[in-house]
């Protein structure tokens, strides 16, 4: 059960020794804990990177009182499409300076298509969907006056096209108790931060969350998870700082089936896609799951940087073959002028996109639509 503060209590009516101290694990100023120079020493240099230090992770928390995100009223929808349009300006932006460079005072020819075609595929829409566009634009339009409004309605058609059979909705199944989330992602992705503006969707849809900080490299990370869960109300299952990430995940599934959680997030240490012993350690974290829940992980959600560019295309492909990625959630599209990656990656993997964000504040993560990311890609109005 849950108490009031927060901790987990089995149900024995003798608790087990150290089990307090073996699922919420030690502060790091415990006096038990590592030295922080041994475990800094022990991990690898590029899994220390920093995500950010806790000082400037705090203003991304929710406040007090979570807002409701059930069915959005139209103002709601409105304010969100602001955000959007807002964050996505520099793609935007981007894209319709070179339309207007390209479409003026000329009639449409063949030189003007491909000069089309390259504006698209540097805003990162990839090949295969810039080729298409520009044949669309072409259609019927030859020796013709082409404006840049016609152009930006067609691209948008186009976009939401290709991104409709992914604009897919994360699906909690009450048949599994707790549903488990496994989020995974490179250094600075943003996936504990996801992560908590992700359980305060959960909670303002009445659902009872459980989070476990498996990111044990970085001691900010585990702080940061447990300051959303005094937020939100959520019970924190953490280790000390450089423990073993797996044990975390047994722990955390037993002590979310114990007080009866319909959710479980497990956040993980960000680790490069190209580091062989760092995504055994991925694995592990997955046998480990399914030694006491078979179908866990019920979802894994890759987080991806948007401002990483081409390079989160081979982010998808190696944590789809080692982790089973099941969605996607694009992190920072604020941050680029080359949003179009979200389409390459939608028509090259087929996996649904659940979530993008355009901010860091708690409501600038929302469910993914397509007709709305491609009319505020090609920067037109809703």
């Amino acid at each position: 059960m849950v108490s009031k503060d927060n901790s987990v209590k089995t149900t024995d009516s003798k608790p087990k020794p150290g089990l307090f101290k073996r699922v919420f694990g030690r502060r790091e100023d415990s006096t038990d804990a590592p030295p922080p120079d041994r475990v800094k020493d022990e991990l690898p240099e590029q899994t220390m990177a920093a995500e950010g230090s806790l000082e400037e992770l705090e203003h991304d928390l929710p406040p007090s009182e979570t807002a409701s995100v059930g069915t959005p009223t139209p103002g709601q929808k409105r304010s969100w499409w602001a955000r959007l349009r807002n964050g996505l300006s520099r793609s935007s932006g981007s894209i319709g300076e070179g339309l207007a460079a390209i479409f003026t005072k000329r009639k449409l020819d063949a030189e003007m298509l491909d000069e089309l075609e390259d504006v698209l595929i540097r805003a990162d829409l990839g090949v295969v969907t810039a080729a298409r566009i520009s044949k669309a634009i072409g259609e019927g339009r030859y020796d013709k006056d082409v404006g840049v409004e016609e152009v930006k309605a067609v691209l948008a058609a186009e976009i939401e096209r290709v991104l409709t059979p992914y604009a897919r909705k994360l699906e909690i199944d009450p048949g599994n108790k707790p549903f488990v989330i496994l989020v995974v992602g490179v250094n600075g992705s943003g996936k504990t931060t996801t992560i908590g503006k992700l359980a305060a969707q959960f909670k303002a849809k009445g659902m009872s969350v459980v989070l476990a900080a498996g990111d044990t490299f970085r001691a900010a990370a585990i702080e940061q998870l447990r300051i959303w869960g005094e937020r939100l109300d959520c019970p924190v299952i953490a280790h000390e700082q450089g423990g073993d990430a797996s044990a975390l995940a047994f722990d955390a599934i037993k002590a979310a089936r114990e007080c009866g959680a319909e959710v479980m997030v497990m956040d993980t240490a960000g680790r490069l896609q190209n580091r062989v012993e760092l995504m055994a350690e991925l694995e592990k974290i997955i046998r480990v799951m399914k030694k006491i829940d078979p179908g866990a992980p019920h979802a894994v959600l890759l987080v991806l940087d948007a401002t990483v560019g081409q390079n989160a295309i081979s982010q998808v492909e190696i944590f789809g073959r080692v982790a089973g990625v099941t969605g996607l959630v694009m992190t920072k599209l604020d941050g680029t002028a080359r949003g179009g990656i979200l389409v390459s990656i939608a028509e090259k993997f087929e996996l649904p996109i659940h979530f993008i964000g355009v901010g860091e504040g708690a409501g600038d993560l929302e469910a993914f639509e397509a007709r709305d990311f491609a009319r505020a890609i090609a920067g037109m109005e809703i």
